[in-house]
Parts: C-alpha cells; structure tokens; sequence
C-alpha cells in the first residue's frame, strides 16, 4: 500500500530537507510547493493564495497518479491548518492509501536562528523569512492536537521510522 507523507511545520522546521531525505531513503515523490512557485513565477508574489493553491491542486492530482502507481508521496507544504490536514488525510483514505503526519516541532527561537542563517544564503526556491514573519505565521499555524495524533502515524520529535534522526 502506498503512503502520503504530510510534512507539517513551520520556516526553518526542517520539512524541505526532511523532505528529501525521505524522497531519497523510501524512495518517494516530492512535492515542494516553494519549488513550484520559484519555478513558475520566479520571485513574483510569493505571498499569492490563488497561485499556491493554484499549485497545491496540480501537485495533489500529480500525488494522486503516484500514489494510485503504488509510490509513496511526500507533500512538502508545511500544513498549518488542522482543516487541511483533515482533507488530505480523507483523500488519502478515500483513495485506499496510508495518510502518515510528520509534525517538525521545533521551538520559535530554535526556527529564527535557523532562519537567520538561512536568509544569509538564501538557497534556490528558498524564501527570506524574517522574525516578524515568522512571529505572524506562528499566530495562525495550528499545531496537530491529540485527537488529531491519534487518526495518524505520527511522528513527532527526533526521529522518523525507518530514517533516522530529523534535522
């Protein structure tokens, strides 16, 4: 049975290199919605909702051929919102495949120090994110709850089954 690995975190949690580390050890298909986005649009507005939801459509159709292939899918999209996690989780069930929550807990001081590295030498398809930023995305960003936990294989803290210690 294939499997859908939801990568939830914020900036500077880990999910892209996570991301590829699974996509390399499993094997798996990546989608990195910032990839996407520096690939379509360049530096244009990163910001766009329609644009990344534009995106986040073709890559889930994209997840749902490989998955249907019988590989495994890695959505590297940070999934701050319990709602959206819930969707896809229903549409990985709805299509008979394993829905696995990788939630990068890291705490706020931990992501603005790697995120002030970070922006020093922005890597391509990489984003500035500045303390303020990241401050206004830790106000809306929904951490997975308990109930939540339970309807998953969860894994949260320093390691991942099967890859080994998280960044």
């Amino acid at each position: 049975m294939s499997t859908v690995l939801l990568i939830c975190g914020l900036p500077g949690a880990g999910k892209t290199t996570l991301a590829k580390r699974i996509e390399r050890e499993r094997p798996a298909l990546r989608l990195t919605e910032d990839e996407w986005v520096a690939g379509l649009f360049g530096d244009g507005d990163v910001h766009d909702d329609a644009m990344r939801e534009a995106i986040k459509e073709v890559q889930w159709e994209t997840a749902v051929r490989a998955l249907r292939l019988g590989v495994d899918v890695v959505l590297d999209w940070g999934l701050w919102a319990l709602s959206e996690r819930d969707d896809f989780r229903a549409r990985a069930a709805a299509l008979g495949v394993r829905a696995e929550l990788v939630f990068l807990d890291v705490p706020l001081a931990e992501l603005s120090r790697r995120l002030a590295a970070r922006n020093a030498a922005l890597p391509p398809a990489t984003y500035r994110v500045t303390d303020a930023d990241l401050s206004a995305y830790a106000r809306v960003f929904e951490p997975p709850t308990p109930e939540e936990v339970a309807a998953f294989s969860v894994v949260s803290g320093s390691r991942v089954a099967g890859i080994g210690n998280l960044p």
